[in-house]
C-alpha cells in the first residue's frame, strides 16, 4: 500500500494526479466558476498561476487569495465547498488514503481556508475524510465489511419504514414521487455516477419523508451517503447498465406501493440495497 503524503499547495504535481479527463467537467470546477476569482480544484494551470512562495515544511503560509467582489456568508461558502468536495470524493478526484491541507484546497478553490477546514470536519463526522494532527485531513478507505455493515442498518432503518408507508399512504402519494424516481433513471442512462447518487437520495429523502419521523430521515441519509461512497471505494465502479438497473428498482418499487403488493414492496427495498 502507498504511504500517504501530504498534498502541498505548491505541488502541482499533486493536483494533476487526481485531475478528471479533459472532456468531463470537473463538479468543483462548476462551482468555482460561480464564485469571482476562484481557481478550480483539479485545474494545474490554475494552480500553478496562483503558487504563493515555498514555505519551510512545517511552516504556515499567512497569504491568501484576493476575495471575490461579493463576499458570501461563511456557512453558505462552507456548505458550497461541502457538496463541492463531496463531488470530488464521489468522482475519485479526490484519492483514498492522500492527506490534503484545509490552506492548499482553500488555495484550489479561490477561497480562506477556514471554511475548506469546517467542511472537512463535517466530512470528518460522516467518516468520509480522517483528521491528520498538524497535516491536514486523510481521504478515508473503505473495505466490503464496511460496505456490508451499511447495507445491513440501510436495510433495519428502510424496509420497515417503507413497508408501514406502503399499509397508509394513498395511491396518489407515490404518483407525485414518480418524476424523482425519472430522475434516476436519467441520471443513469447517462452513466453519470455522481449525479445518480444525487438523485439516488432525493428519492429516498422523498419517500421517508412520508414517515413525518425528521430523525430517520436524516440518519437514513446520513448511512446512505456513507454506503454510496463506500461503494464506490470497497467494489469496482459500476457500469451503466448497473445504474439503469437501480435506477428502474424505484419505478418498480412506486408500482409495488401503488398496488399495495406488500411482499413485493418487501423484496424491492431488501434488494436495492
Amino acid at each position: 500500500m502507498e504511504q500517504s503524503r501530504a498534498r502541498s499547495a505548491t505541488a502541482p504535481t499533486a493536483v494533476s494526479r487526481t485531475a478528471v479527463a479533459p472532456t468531463a467537467v470537473s463538479p468543483t470546477a462548476a462551482w468555482a466558476e460561480s464564485v469571482p476569482d476562484a481557481v478550480p480544484f483539479a485545474s494545474p494551470e490554475a494552480s500553478t498561476a496562483r503558487q504563493p512562495e515555498p514555505a519551510t515544511r512545517g511552516e504556515h503560509t499567512h497569504s491568501e487569495p484576493a476575495p471575490p467582489k461579493v463576499v458570501p456568508q461563511r456557512h453558505s461558502v462552507r456548505d458550497q465547498i461541502l457538496e463541492a468536495l463531496r463531488d470530488a470524493l464521489l468522482s475519485g478526484e479526490l484519492v483514498p488514503g492522500e492527506v490534503y491541507s484545509a490552506p492548499a484546497l482553500a488555495e484550489r478553490f479561490g477561497v480562506s481556508a477556514t471554511p475548506v477546514r469546517e467542511a472537512m470536519q463535517l466530512l470528518a463526522s460522516e467518516g468520509a475524510v480522517e483528521t491528520v494532527p498538524n497535516r491536514g485531513f486523510r481521504v478515508a478507505r473503505h473495505s466490503p465489511r464496511d460496505l456490508a455493515e451499511l447495507t445491513e442498518i440501510r436495510a433495519l432503518l428502510e424496509v420497515p419504514a417503507v413497508l408501514a408507508l406502503a399499509r397508509s399512504q394513498p395511491v396518489e402519494r407515490w404518483t407525485r414521487l414518480r418524476p424523482l424516481a425519472e430522475d434516476t433513471l436519467q441520471a443513469a442512462a447517462c452513466g453519470d455516477r455522481t449525479a445518480y447518487a444525487e438523485t439516488d437520495r432525493a428519492f429516498h429523502r422523498a419517500v421517508l419523508e412520508l414517515t413525518g419521523n425528521r430523525q430517520l430521515v436524516a440518519v437514513a441519509e446520513d448511512v446512505q451517503r456513507r454506503a454510496h461512497l463506500s461503494a464506490l471505494r470497497a467494489s469496482p465502479a459500476p457500469r451503466t447498465t448497473d445504474l439503469l438497473a437501480e435506477a428502474a428498482d424505484h419505478l418498480a418499487l412506486l408500482d409495488a406501493l401503488t398496488d399495495q403488493d406488500l411482499p413485493a414492496v418487501e423484496r424491492l427495498v431488501r434488494g436495492h440495497f
